[in-house]
C-alpha cells in the first residue's frame, strides 16, 4: 500500500514539474501573440487607405511595423521549434505548431510530423499534417508534373512548353482577387526583369474564374510573362496536381525539370535566384 501511495505522489510531483517547465514558454508565446495583435491593429489603419496618399512619415511608420512583425515572426517560429524539441514526448507542442507551419521548410515540417511524438495525434496537428501532405506533391527533389490550360488568348498551352527548354522556370500560383498575391507581385516583377536574360522564365498559373479580371490584373501588375488558367477558381487543376491550398504559392523548376525550391517570396526569392543565376 505504501508503495502505491508513493508512486501516486511521485506521479503528481512529475506532472507538476512538467507543468512548471511549460509555463515560461506559454507566457512567452502569449506575449508574442499580444504583440502581433498590437501590430495588426496598427497595420489596419494603413490597409484601408491608398498607399499613394501616405506621407513620408507614414511610410516610415509602416516599414517599422512590417520590420517588427518579421522580427516577432522569427522569434515565434524559433520558440515553437524549441517547444517541439523539448516537449516532443508530450501533447504540449500541438498548441503552437499550426501558427508557424507556413514559416517552415519541407524537411522541418516532415520532421515535426513524426508519428512517434506525443503530440502527433492531437487535433491541433491536423492542419500541420494537411500542409505536409500538400508539400509532398511539390517539394524540392521531385520532378515537375504537367499542367495543360489556356492562355489569355484562348490558346491551349502546357508547362512543358517552357520547362526543359534550358531555363529555370518559376511557376507562380496566384489570382487577381488575392490580396497577398498582388502585394508580392512587384517583387516577382523585379525578379523577372533582373533575371529574364540570365536564364529565368516565369509562368503564371491563375486561380481566377473571371477572364476579364484575370486579364486586367495581368496588365495592371506588369506581368509580362506567360500566363495560363482553366478559370475554375479553387477547383483549378493545379490545386490537385501540386497540392496548392493557399496562394500565393510557387515552385522553381531547374532546366532538367526538377523542382529545386517552393514558396519563395520576398527577399528569399531574390536570394535564391541570385545564387542560381549568377
Amino acid at each position: 500500500m505504501k508503495k502505491i501511495i508513493l508512486l501516486a505522489i511521485l506521479a503528481v510531483v512529475s506532472f507538476t514539474a512538467k507543468a512548471q517547465d511549460t509555463k515560461p514558454y506559454e507566457e512567452k508565446m502569449a506575449k508574442l501573440e499580444s504583440a502581433f495583435k498590437e501590430l495588426e491593429d496598427a497595420y489596419h489603419s494603413f490597409s484601408k487607405r491608398d498607399p499613394a496618399t501616405f506621407t513620408d512619415a507614414e511610410k516610415t511608420q509602416l516599414n517599422q511595423i512590417m520590420a517588427k512583425a518579421d522580427s516577432l515572426d522569427s522569434v515565434q517560429t524559433a520558440t515553437a521549434l524549441e517547444i517541439a524539441e523539448k516537449f516532443k514526448a508530450t501533447k504540449f507542442p500541438a498548441r503552437y505548431l499550426a501558427d508557424v507551419m507556413y514559416n517552415l521548410e519541407y524537411d522541418q515540417l516532415k520532421q515535426l510530423c513524426d508519428p512517434s511524438t506525443g503530440y502527433y495525434n492531437e487535433p491541433g496537428m491536423e492542419k500541420v499534417k494537411k500542409l505536409l501532405a500538400s508539400y509532398e506533391l511539390r517539394h524540392p527533389g521531385l520532378m515537375y508534373k504537367e499542367l495543360t490550360m489556356e492562355d489569355l488568348n484562348g490558346k491551349q498551352v502546357k508547362l512543358s512548353d517552357w520547362v526543359g527548354k534550358g531555363k529555370y522556370v518559376f511557376v507562380d500560383f496566384w489570382a487577381s482577387w488575392c490580396g497577398p498575391c498582388r502585394k508580392e507581385m512587384p517583387n516577382v516583377v523585379e525578379a523577372y526583369n533582373r533575371y529574364k536574360d540570365k536564364g529565368l522564365e516565369i509562368v503564371g498559373v491563375s486561380f481566377d474564374s473571371n477572364k476579364l479580371q484575370w486579364s486586367a490584373a495581368v496588365e495592371k501588375l506588369g506581368m509580362t510573362w506567360p500566363q495560363m488558367s482553366d478559370l475554375k477558381g479553387w477547383e483549378c487543376a493545379a490545386a490537385k496536381v501540386y497540392g496548392i491550398r493557399s496562394i500565393p504559392s510557387n515552385i522553381l523548376i531547374d532546366p532538367q525539370g526538377k523542382i529545386v525550391a517552393m514558396d519563395l517570396r520576398g527577399s528569399k526569392l531574390q536570394t535564391v535566384l541570385a545564387e542560381l543565376l549568377k
